[in-house]
């Protein structure tokens, strides 16, 4: 009995809609679309509270700073107003974003709700600004500066002088970007190889650039010409220095220095001294294998083409 009662009920509701001309369904359907219409704009004239993200926009010297993270493009807030207002906003149609200015961009590091209040307030026509769903925007912008740094050959990739000199075009590289990237930049700028040069001594390639992100650079790359170039290999052996150690105790090494292979250019090794290599250990830092710190190269002359540290391994008493 309980399924054929709603059964009932619905060949009651359906049975009226058989075998009506076209020109009923027309009527049925104008109907229903000026009810909803009714509807909709009855709907729409109503007061909200609701949340909702406001778009901004950002004011500050664009030739002086940089961002170093994203700037928001948006943030949530809490507001009241009629549908109409609310709807415009979610199509994104004629909206205003709220125009943020940062005076000392060098220095401030946070806007809290305080003081974003008055530039949503202004923005959004229509719309009453409640609150702020996040207490604190945060932001981030650097000095732009701009370094020229020369260029210099990078070694292979295990650390290795290449048996080439390199005569570059242009010589020197202008980097231009956030304060704290640049100078951080090394000097000279070491180039990067892409494949393995040809036999030919006399030939020319062209090498990309690169570089950090948020640095650009003058040029997108480079003419390199190589030359090749006999290289000293030098071994040294140094006592290594032990980092981060717990104070008011004695440390003995095994072995007790590290050999270091430093690859210098003939004329390059006038001068060099062991003084000028340092090995460190990072105290905790242990490998796997055997218990062992595994040494670093910390200091290292500035005219050496390529290292290598062949000890793979300290362990510290």
């Amino acid at each position: 009995m309980s399924s054929v009662r709603p059964t009932r009920w619905l060949r009651w509701f359906i049975n009226p809609f058989y075998g009506q001309e076209r020109s009923y369904w027309r009527a049925v359907t104008a109907c229903f679309l000026v009810a909803s219409t009714f509807w909709l704009l009855n709907a729409l004239n109503k007061t909200y509270t609701t949340r909702i993200t406001y778009p901004l926009a950002w004011r500050y010297d664009e030739s002086r700073f940089v961002p170093v993270q994203p700037l928001p493009t948006e943030v949530p807030v809490n507001v009241t107003g009629r549908g109409w207002k609310l709807l415009r906003r979610q199509l994104l149609l004629d909206v205003k974003p709220a125009e943020l200015t940062l005076s000392t961009p060098a220095t401030t590091r946070y806007l809290t709700a305080r003081a974003l209040r008055p530039a949503l307030q202004q923005a959004m026509e229509g719309l009453q600004f409640n609150y702020l769903l996040s207490d604190t925007l945060w932001v981030e912008l650097d000095r732009l500066v701009s370094r020229r740094v020369p260029l210099a050959l990078s070694p292979a990739t295990n650390g290795l002088a290449l048996p080439y000199d390199a005569r570059f075009e242009p010589a020197q590289v202008v980097f231009r970007g956030p304060e704290s990237k640049i100078s951080t930049l090394p000097d000279p700028y070491p180039v990067h190889l892409p494949t393995a040069p040809a036999g030919s001594s006399t030939g020319d390639i062209r090498v990309p650039i690169g570089g950090p992100d948020l640095v650009q650079t003058n040029v997108q790359d480079v003419r390199v010409r190589l030359l090749r170039r006999p290289v000293i290999t030098i071994p040294v052996d140094v006592v290594p220095e032990l980092l981060d150690a717990p104070a008011g105790r004695k440390y003995s090494f095994t072995p007790a220095t590290v050999r270091v292979r430093l690859q210098f250019f003939p004329e390059d090794t006038v001068g060099f001294r062991p003084e000028q290599v340092r090995v460190q250990l990072h105290y905790g830092q242990f490998t796997n294998q055997d218990s062992s710190l595994r040494p670093f190269l910390s200091e290292k002359p500035a005219r050496a083409r390529g290292y290598l540290v062949l000890t793979r391994g300290v362990k510290v008493r």
